[in-house]
């Protein structure tokens, strides 16, 4: 009788989870993705969600009864079956770049089922600084967009700290602080990445309760979407912060005042051993709780791009094992997850003891290092692979947002399977995106991307035919040549750590580069020029391709943006020769090209400074915050902070309108003050002067366009005229540079 009634059981569950699998709801959160990518063609899908036949990630897809079938364990899973599906028989690709989604009326069928799983428990996406270098102004219209594009890449475990304010904020005015004792705290919405981070208090507000508030909602919004598509968000925890009127508060606590480069105040951290350390880390996660949920992951980076008071392993691991203890003491199930980026940014002082006493406290199921960088240093392969904690390999990418065609393209296409296959990869238990910005090169994020579904690595030549053939529409000899140039020049990452920029966007200078206008490249110049003369040559081809217009404004734009360099060596030479006549051509020349690359960008959303400062407004409610917001728009991509501050040019960007209003007034000015002291010119007297010029800019109000204006493809064209014959000739007469960075 026993028996019967237990198998009674097994076949009740069994019907109840082949229910659970065949649903077909079309108010599933994975259904609802599907009809805002392809609303037209969403009736076609069936998605079935079954969890529990395998623990990894998995998915498939089959036709059935005219549908297409999408089946996988939770909702990351069926959106990649879904993209799968769009990239592999429609030839469709969906990038922040441009988009190809010419889907026939009636979808192809599958001939076979396609089964995939990943090897990787983990896939991390974001960086602190990507939510400031990008994401700033976000609304949730363009973080639907966002989490959308996580779901069909992969992602299940994205960084989420949008909103932090207000936990903070709700914790501290819990001890009795006012808003005037929090007024130098919180910095300006530009700022927060490095707020977060404890590098600086107060730069760009004051903050009002109106973003508090209304950055609480979007974060809220943000998490119950991607908690709904079955991701595992990662929310912060206490790591020592708090605000300089603490002292006021509590005289006795134990406090350590740092400083992050000499460019900002003082920040204060709470001593670890000091009582109220626990108490404000609890008190901080059961607030966050309460208003965020949790999934138990937690991220915690002390210490960043500041040296430790002391080097004593045994001092970092006291350290640490407070951090952990305090998110414990808040939720038993804590999971730690640390940026790795300061074991690469401070090596030196990092060393084997250090690491490990910081590291070792935790237990090894309770950690998870995020190796930060791993396409340009594997601090992996140097701390036997974090001496026992699980981690997870990392693409760095866009340092500060630059613009810049760049990445290590073959090292993304090989290593992480590499690394995954090592026998000395230990807890090897994911693969990441922590770029610092995004919305640029999009081929190396659907690259990173695609290693999500396999465990060898990638053959790249194979690998680009298919992208262009979906980025595209067609792919075709000469836009392949075109492509391998570029593998071997832009995306060759040699030599140099990130992206050049431009001497375009330096302060100007004589010089060949400034201390953040780092202009090497990591091939020849006049070795990318064929690739631009292949992506002319097939404009015809490409009339409708939005991904091929992205790609094309690109490439020409890099190509005149390595121009300015031998164009302001031939000003200097000219200058240094007294051959004025000559400074008067190449000068002029110089500001020619600056409109000609802000007339070219002005055609492509993508490039233009208008829609960054229209939404940074758009969140003030009077005209006093509109302007503040402004400002910190204006100044994060320019001078970072103050006149003085030696960030400057850190977050340059190639946009229209910045170009035209910024960059080319400045060097006009330059030039102007050159000619009239033309035996005396004084290069830091001109620095000073200008300094002023540029925070009169930071502090200035006036719109820019906020839609694309003109023909591309005309544009580019006419510019391949006028340049082309031009810069082999100049670039041929550039002398070495001696970099000293």
């Amino acid at each position: 009788m026993k028996l019967s009634i237990s198998l009674f059981f097994v076949f009740v569950l069994f019907v109840s989870c082949k229910k659970e699998k065949q649903a077909t709801n079309t108010e599933l959160p994975e259904m609802a993705l599907i009809k805002r990518i392809a609303p037209n063609h969403a009736s076609q899908f069936i998605v079935e969600i079954d969890k529990i036949s395998e623990e990894e990630d998995w998915f498939e897809i089959e036709s059935k009864n005219d549908k297409i079938i999408l089946r996988g364990n939770n909702g990351v899973s069926i959106a990649s079956a879904f993209y799968y599906y769009l990239k592999e028989y429609t030839n469709s690709q969906i990038t922040w770049n441009g988009t190809n989604l010419n889907l026939p009326k009636k979808l192809p069928a599958l001939k076979t089922l396609v089964h995939k799983k990943t090897p990787y428990e983990y896939r991390y996406y974001l960086n602190y600084c990507t939510f400031n270098y990008t994401m700033s102004w976000w609304d949730w219209e363009r973080w639907e967009k966002e989490i959308d594009w996580m779901a069909l890449h992969g992602i299940n475990m994205p960084l989420a700290i949008t909103g932090e304010e207000y936990i903070w904020d709700e914790v501290y005015k819990s001890y009795g602080f006012t808003d005037a004792d929090l007024s130098t705290f919180f910095s300006g919405p530009a700022y927060f990445s490095w707020f977060w981070m404890g590098n600086l208090d107060g730069w760009g507000g004051p903050l009002s309760q109106h973003w508090k508030d209304t950055h609480r909602d979007l974060q809220i919004k943000i998490l119950k979407r991607e908690r709904a598509l079955g991701m595992k968000p990662v929310l912060p925890a206490f790591t020592g912060h708090v605000p300089a009127s603490f002292k006021t508060f509590f005289p006795e606590a134990n406090l350590k005042q740092t400083n992050w480069g000499n460019d900002f105040s003082d920040t204060y951290i709470l001593d670890a051993n000091d009582p109220l350390f626990a108490e404000i880390g609890k008190k901080f996660l059961e607030s966050q709780q309460r208003i965020y949920g949790t999934d138990h992951l937690y991220s915690a980076d002390t210490f960043n791009e500041n040296t430790p008071p002391s080097n004593d392993p045994e001092y970092l691991s006291n350290l640490s094992s407070k951090v952990y203890e305090g998110m414990k003491s808040a939720d038993p199930d804590a999971v730690w997850v640390m940026q790795g980026w300061l074991f690469y940014s401070h090596r030196d002082f990092w060393q084997a003891p250090q690491i490990k006493g910081l590291l070792t406290p935790v237990p090894d199921d309770k950690m998870i290092i995020l190796d930060l960088a791993s396409e340009i240093e594997p601090v992996w392969k140097r701390t036997e692979a974090f001496y026992g904690k699980q981690w997870i390999w990392n693409m760095l990418h866009s340092f500060g947002g630059n613009i810049s065609m760049f990445g290590r393209i073959e090292t993304v296409a090989n290593e992480p399977a590499k690394a995954l296959n090592n026998a000395h990869a230990g807890k090897l238990k994911g693969i990441g995106l922590t770029m610092e910005s995004i919305e640029q090169n999009p081929v190396l994020y659907e690259l990173m991307t695609d290693n999500t579904w396999r465990d060898t690595p990638i053959d790249l030549k194979t690998w680009l035919e298919r992208y262009t053939l979906n980025r595209y529409g067609q792919s075709n000899t000469d836009i392949l040549k075109a492509w391998d140039i570029m593998v071997k020049t832009v995306y060759n990452g040699q030599v140099i750590r990130d992206g050049a920029e431009s001497i375009i966007v330096a302060r100007p200078t004589f010089e060949g580069y400034r201390r953040w206008a780092r202009t090497k490249l990591n091939y020849a110049p006049e070795d990318l020029l064929p690739a631009w003369d292949l992506f002319v040559k097939t404009i015809p081809l490409h009339k409708d391709s939005d991904g091929f217009e992205y790609d094309l404004v690109d490439v020409t734009r890099q190509v005149l943006a390595n121009y300015a360099l031998p164009l302001q060596q031939q000003i200097t030479t000219a200058y240094r020769a007294n051959n004025k006549a000559d400074f008067d051509k190449y000068s002029n020349e110089f500001i020619a090209l600056i409109d000609d690359m802000d007339t070219l960008l002005g055609t492509r959303k993508d490039f233009l400074l208008g829609p960054w400062i229209a939404d940074a407004r758009s969140w003030g409610q009077t005209e006093q915050e509109k302007a503040l917001y402004e400002q910190n728009a204006r100044d994060l991509i320019t001078l970072w902070g103050d006149a003085n501050n030696r960030l400057h040019e850190y977050s340059n960007r190639q946009w229209s309108g910045l170009l035209s209003d910024f960059y080319k007034p400045r060097w006009e000015q330059f030039f102007a003050t050159v000619k009239k002291d033309w035996n005396n010119f004084d290069q830091n007297a001109f620095d000073k002067t200008i300094k002023k010029w540029e925070w009169n800019w930071v502090t200035a109000r006036k719109d820019f366009p906020v839609t694309a204006q003109g023909n591309a493809r005309e544009v580019v064209k006419a510019l391949h005229k006028k340049y082309r014959n031009r810069i082999q000739p100049i670039t041929a007469k550039m002398q070495p540079i001696q970099y000293n960075y």
